[in-house]
């Protein structure tokens, strides 16, 4: 190290030759300081890490670390060795839970398919009863199609009304109530008439659900059967990872008993439902036939009311009609004479503003502010006054007369949409409506 300082020393000289001795001196006595800095000995207590008491402390923390990790070790062996005992306990009365519970479903599935079976043996059957009501609901509601069809066709043709005839009256909103009374009789009946298709084949159906739940009961009973006789050294057991966490289940204890009740209270109430249906669609047939009979004739009426009401408008339409068309005819001599009035003072204008214009060419002090002069400008501005208020009052008759022709076009107008809807009530509407099936074809009879 020393003479590699020497030989960088030799090298700067030889390159700057001209520098002072003093400071190669210095240079070479930092060089020899900071070369014995490098030696430990020369190394001041400042520069130690660690004292000793760092030292034996880290020795006591290293302690006592180990003590309490063999302190938890030992902890974890004693309470892991209780553990095992007491959860190998714990799945032995699981187990023997399961079993118990396992064996109290197996006595409950019996219990339910000893009553399945009774219910299936007394099972009856009643079809032919339901069959001529059935024909007689099946044919009153064809006869439906028909004042539903009407009812439909006078909504349709009312469509045809123009501009404000296009109104929601009375007669409309009974169309409309007409069509979902009829259609509301038509769904009871197709419903009953479902019904009564059902009942028909209802013993049959019950007896398949009854049927059906035993079936389902024998293969519950196998597997409940077969689980509650497997034990830990059985053969077939496996894992099944998951299958903890999958719930295949669609029903509960309460709901389980209770769809196997339901379908034996079902089987039960189909001995008496026939003649209950029966008497229903009787008094559901009775009851259809009255009420759109009563519609029937609500909109008759309504028709009537609305098609006096119309012609009475009509009629007031006509009248006045006949009054602006007389009221144009004077207005329009009332703008003649007012045109012939603004025409008659342009004469008598022109004099008084001639004559202003003659006097003013007067001459020198003769061009006096007498009392013809201002005459003649009081007589110029009366005249423009005039005729001011007379061509406003032109303008005004115009506006009415206007006014009046709108009126006319307006009455016109609607006077052709009274007609075409007093058409369409009268000959269209009320056309279709003269025929309705009678009371014994509503109820199914012929």
């Amino acid at each position: 190290h020393t003479c590699y300082m020497f030989m960088l020393l030799v090298y700067f000289y030889r390159l700057a030759p001209s520098i002072h001795p003093c400071v190669w001196l210095s240079l070479v006595t930092y060089l020899v300081r900071a070369k014995t800095m490098f030696y430990p000995s020369n190394r001041t207590a400042l520069s130690t890490r660690y004292m000793p008491e760092d030292w034996f402390k880290s020795n006591r923390s290293n302690y006592r670390e180990s003590e309490s990790s063999r302190n938890s070790a030992e902890r974890l062996r004693r309470d892991t060795i209780r553990m095992i005992q007491d959860k190998d306990q714990m799945t032995r009365r699981t187990q023997d839970t399961t079993s118990k519970n396992i064996g109290e479903r197996l006595n409950d599935i019996s219990f339910w398919r000893s009553e399945l079976n009774h219910e299936i043996d007394n099972m009856v059957t009643e079809i032919s009863a339901l069959t001529d009501v059935k024909r007689r609901l099946e044919r009153a509601l064809a006869e439906t199609e028909g004042p539903l069809q009407v009812s439909q066709e006078c909504l349709f043709h009312r469509e045809k009304r123009m501009s404000i005839d296009l109104v929601h009256d009375d007669v409309e909103k009974d169309l409309i109530k007409e069509v979902e009374v009829i259609k509301s009789c038509q769904e009871r009946m197709r419903r009953h008439l479902d019904r009564a298709i059902a009942q028909l084949a209802s013993n049959r159906a019950a007896q398949h659900e009854l049927e059906r739940d035993l079936s389902d009961k024998v293969t519950a009973q196998r597997i409940d059967d077969r689980c509650h006789h497997l034990r830990n050294t059985s053969d077939g057991i496996s894992y099944y990872r998951g299958i903890d966490r999958m719930d295949p289940s669609i029903s509960l204890p309460d709901s389980w008993s209770k769809f196997t009740d339901d379908n034996i209270l079902h089987s039960q109430s189909e001995r008496a439902a026939s003649h209950k249906l029966r008497d229903e669609i009787e008094i559901l047939l009775n009851a259809t036939s009255n009420e759109m009979w009563d519609q029937f004739n609500s909109v008759n009426v309504s028709f009537t009311n609305r098609i006096a009401e119309m012609a009475d408008t009509k009629n007031n339409l006509q009248t006045h009609l006949a009054k602006t068309l007389q009221e144009i005819f004077q207005t329009e001599m009332l703008i003649e004479a007012l045109k012939k009035a603004i025409r008659d003072k342009e004469n008598p204008l022109k004099v008084a503003q001639t004559r202003l214009e003659e006097r003013s060419r007067r001459p020198n002090v003769e061009l006096c502010r007498d009392n013809p002069h201002h005459r003649l400008v009081t007589e110029v501005r009366e005249i423009e006054d005039t005729i001011h208020k007379l061509r406003e009052r032109l303008m005004e008759a115009e506006n009415t007369l206007q006014t009046l022709v709108k009126t006319k076009v307006a009455l016109e107008h609607d006077l052709s949409i009274k007609a075409n809807s007093l058409f369409l009530d009268q000959e269209k509407c009320m056309g279709t409506r003269k025929s309705f099936p009678s009371t014994p074809r509503l109820v199914g009879y012929t």
